[in-house]
């Protein structure tokens, strides 16, 4: 009776240090590396009771951990987060720009952020991935949840393209929708923020 209990012991400690291999190997194959937004082009487009306007900028900065397998394929991603300088935003009316800087309070507050509590990931086809993003969106220093989606390719050289929109109303962010020519032309309140970001390694 005694030896089989230690056969028994002796078998199940065999199998927990084979599965703890295995998991070794498997959690070594992966590989976890810091990644930083590099070229990007953030817009914000909105309308007016004139035109539809926009404004621009291509000075974000920010970054994403990125877990891929030995296959190179796209398995995690973590800490996504990005920063826009609100006067680096141009359109072309300077005097929309100038306006809309004093909306959002630029004096006081002087960027967009945007930081990332949970991600997800689902395959599309290929080295294509759809991405989901939850997280805190600060306009005009007021914080608000929301969730980013965007499709991602990952290329050859191992970076990532992220194309995304959200769709905002400023008034939720205590931003009052700027005007031009003395209150003639008014800016609707719901505004669309689109991010072409590419995260490189």
């Amino acid at each position: 009776m005694k030896m089989n209990i230690i056969r028994s012991f002796k078998t199940l400690l065999n199998y927990s240090l084979l599965a703890s291999a295995f998991a070794f190997i498997s959690f070594s194959g992966k590989a976890q590396t810091q990644y930083h937004l590099t070229t990007n082009k953030m817009t914000i487009e909105g309308t007016s009771n004139i035109h539809d306007w926009s404004m621009q900028s291509s000075s974000a900065t920010g970054g994403a951990v990125i877990t891929t397998n030995p296959t190179n394929l796209l398995t995690d991603l973590a800490n996504v987060n990005f920063s826009v300088p609100v006067e680096t935003l141009k359109s072309e009316k300077s005097g929309l720009d100038k306006n809309a800087y004093k909306a959002l309070k630029t004096d006081k507050f002087k960027s967009i952020v945007f930081h990332a509590v949970k991600t997800t990931i689902a395959p599309a086809s290929g080295n294509t991935y759809n991405l989901s993003a939850a997280g805190k969106l600060t306009i005009s220093g007021v914080a608000r949840d929301v969730v980013l989606t965007a499709v991602g390719v990952m290329a050859g050289d191992k970076s990532i393209n992220v194309k995304g929109a959200y769709k905002l109303k400023m008034t939720d962010y205590s931003v009052e929708p700027p005007s031009l020519m003395f209150g003639a032309i008014k800016t609707a309140d719901e505004v669309t923020l689109r991010y072409e970001i590419v995260f490189k390694p």
